[in-house]
Parts: structure tokens; C-alpha cells; sequence
């Protein structure tokens, strides 16, 4: 009986100790547990946070009765269920509802999208607006001003760079220029030494022979020379006809050939006082035979020159020995006696072989080449 007591107390005295070792870990996860709800607690919305309700908690008695170890887990159960009912319930369907339709992820990429639209439009009209402006003041000459036009430029820089090229360039081309003239006239005044030499040589003759003449009685002048072994030579052998000047008069044969002889031989032939002339070596010749029951005036060469005709040629020594007073006869181009007298005094006063006829030193005596 007693061995049984004794097994029996010793029995309750381990279950004791169960039971306070059980109550120590029970309390400290009620502490942990307490700590973790606080601070969940203080992170909630005021609103959000469960009205906390006081619980009476016997104090901590010995762990010696059933009944502490009751009301322990009575306790302990009691803040459990308290903190699983105060804790607020969070669903995504309730923080959607919660959240305002404008902050949704949704609602701000429309709405920046339309934004941007509204931007972009305004942008692109901004951009034509500008474009048009842009255009018109280009397009339109008066929106540009007078003075900047290209006629109104090119006007003022002719203006201002005129005088300015005149001051620069008068002394620059005049000492450029000045070497190229002296240069250029040297050769010009040596080919034209000689051809004025001789029309001056020329003009002084026809104006002392004119003075003489016009002093003396033209009529008479023209006797004397007539009478002073002055005579028309047909005959052109003699030695006062040496020279080249001379040798179409020293060589003339006259010719007998029919019109396709001549047009055969010669390209030039015209027809002049009632005559045909052919073109051969500077001279003008009759062409007897080119056309039948021709007659000349005059037989023999005539010196051309300037390609004018034999008429043209006798008109122009004509009107130059009436100048001179040596010739009072019609100004007609035939080679006539009367013509031919005047030419044959005049060579004769001038120191020229007489041929009676138009020669190349007759007419450089007389200023006509």
C-alpha cells in the first residue's frame, strides 16, 4: 500500500514537471507571437488596426495544480483566437476596390498614351504652320525687304566697285598696255610707212601741179606738153621701160582668139565700153576676138587695183588729173587721145617713163594706190 503511494507521488511529481516545462516554452511563444502582432500592428492604417480588448490574466502562480495549468492554456488560447479575429482581411478584389480608378496601370498608360497623341498632333500642326510661313516669305517678293533683293544687291555692288576698278585698273592698264601699243604700232607704222609715203608723196604732187597748172591757162598747158615732144607711145620697147613695174606694157602682143578660148583661159572677163576685158597679173587686157565687130580705143594693158573694173579705174585717173589741171575732157572712162595726152604730160612733169597709159607708178603718183 504504501510502495504504491509512493509510485504514485513519484509519478505526479514527473507529470508536475511535464507540465511546467510545457507552461516555460508556452509563454515564451506567446511572447514571440505578441511582439510579431505588435509590430504588424503599428505597420496598419489606424482604421485597419482591431480594437484591442483587455483580458483579465491571473498572475502567474506555482505550477502545482491542475487548475493554473487550465487557466494557462485558457490564456494562451484566448490571445490567439483575439489576434486570428482582429486581423484584417486583404484580397486582391479588396485593394483593387480600394485603389482609385485614375491610379490603375491601365488607366495611366491611356492616359498618357492620349497625351502623347494630343502632343504629337499639336507638334505636327505647329511644324505645317511653320512650313507654310516659311514658304509664304520665300514665295513672296515683297515680304522680303527692297534692300536685300538680287537686282537692288547687284545694282549697289555694281555702284560701289565701279569706281573702285576704275581708280585701280586706270594705272595698271595703262602701264600694261603701254609697251603692247608701242610694240603692236612699231610693225603698224612699218607697213604703213611706205603707203603713206606714197599718197602723201602722191597728194603734193596733185597740189603743186595744181597750183601750177591753175597760175597758167589750162588750155595752154596742155598745148605746151603737146608740143614738147609729149605724144601717146603705142610702143613700149624702148629702155625707159625697164623694170617690173613696166613689163606687162614691154611684153603685150595683142591676141586673136575666139569666146571659148578666153572663158577656157581666163575666169574674169567683164564687158565695158562697148568691149571685152580679161583679168591676168594685175592688168586688165582687150580680149580681141571674143565678140566680132569689136573695136578698142585704146590697145594695152590698164593697171587694176582694189578689184575695180578698167571704166571705174580710168574714171577715178580722169577725175584726179582734172584736179591737177592736166585733164579738161568727159569724166566717161574711155581711155581716149584726150585722156591719154593728160596722162603722158602729167608723167612727164613727175620725172615718170611716159606710157600714155595707166600704170602702176602713174597711179601711186597720183594718190590712188
Amino acid at each position: 500500500m504504501q510502495f504504491g503511494l509512493t509510485c504514485k507521488m513519484e509519478n505526479k511529481g514527473k507529470n508536475m514537471k511535464s507540465i511546467l516545462y510545457s507552461v516555460c516554452i508556452g509563454i515564451v511563444a506567446l511572447a514571440l507571437t505578441a511582439v510579431g502582432a505588435q509590430a504588424a500592428t503599428d505597420k496598419r492604417p489606424e482604421r485597419a488596426k482591431p480594437q484591442q480588448r483587455s483580458a483579465k490574466v491571473q498572475a502567474a502562480r506555482p505550477a502545482n495544480t491542475g487548475r493554473t495549468m487550465a487557466a494557462h492554456r485558457n490564456v494562451s488560447a484566448a490571445q490567439n483566437r483575439q489576434r486570428s479575429y482582429a486581423k484584417p482581411r486583404t484580397s486582391p478584389a479588396i485593394n483593387r476596390a480600394a485603389r482609385p480608378a485614375s491610379a490603375t496601370p491601365a488607366t495611366v498608360r491611356e492616359r498618357n498614351l492620349a497625351r502623347n497623341d494630343r502632343m504629337r498632333e499639336r507638334n505636327l500642326e505647329r511644324k505645317q504652320e511653320f512650313r507654310a510661313r516659311r514658304d509664304v516669305a520665300v514665295k513672296t517678293p515683297a515680304a522680303r525687304p527692297a534692300s536685300t533683293t538680287p537686282a537692288t544687291a547687284r545694282e549697289r555692288n555694281l555702284a560701289v566697285n565701279r569706281d573702285r576698278n576704275v581708280a585701280v585698273n586706270r594705272t595698271r592698264d595703262f602701264d600694261a598696255n603701254r609697251e603692247r601699243n608701242v610694240a603692236a604700232n612699231r610693225t603698224r607704222n612699218e607697213v604703213n610707212r611706205y603707203r603713206n609715203a606714197n599718197e602723201f608723196r602722191g597728194r603734193n604732187n596733185v597740189a603743186i601741179n595744181r597750183n601750177r597748172n591753175f597760175a597758167v591757162n589750162r588750155n595752154g598747158n596742155a598745148a605746151y606738153y603737146r608740143g614738147r615732144n609729149v605724144r601717146i607711145i603705142n610702143n613700149w620697147r624702148g629702155e625707159a621701160f625697164r623694170g617690173q613695174r613696166y613689163a606687162a606694157f614691154r611684153n603685150y602682143n595683142r591676141q586673136w582668139h575666139d569666146r571659148g578660148w578666153w572663158t577656157s583661159h581666163y575666169n574674169r572677163i567683164v564687158f565695158v565700153n562697148n568691149g571685152w576685158y580679161y583679168w591676168n597679173a594685175g592688168y586688165w587686157f582687150p580680149a580681141w576676138g571674143y565678140a566680132p565687130s569689136v573695136s578698142y580705143v585704146y590697145d594695152g594693158p590698164i593697171y587694176g587695183y582694189n578689184g575695180l573694173s578698167p571704166d571705174r579705174v580710168t574714171v577715178n585717173v580722169q577725175e584726179q588729173l582734172a584736179r591737177a589741171g592736166y585733164y579738161n575732157g568727159p569724166i566717161d572712162g574711155l581711155l581716149g587721145p584726150m585722156t591719154r595726152e593728160a596722162i603722158a604730160a602729167y608723167q612727164a612733169d613727175n620725172g615718170l617713163a611716159i606710157t600714155s597709159a595707166i600704170d602702176e607708178p602713174t597711179l601711186a603718183t597720183l594718190g590712188l594706190v
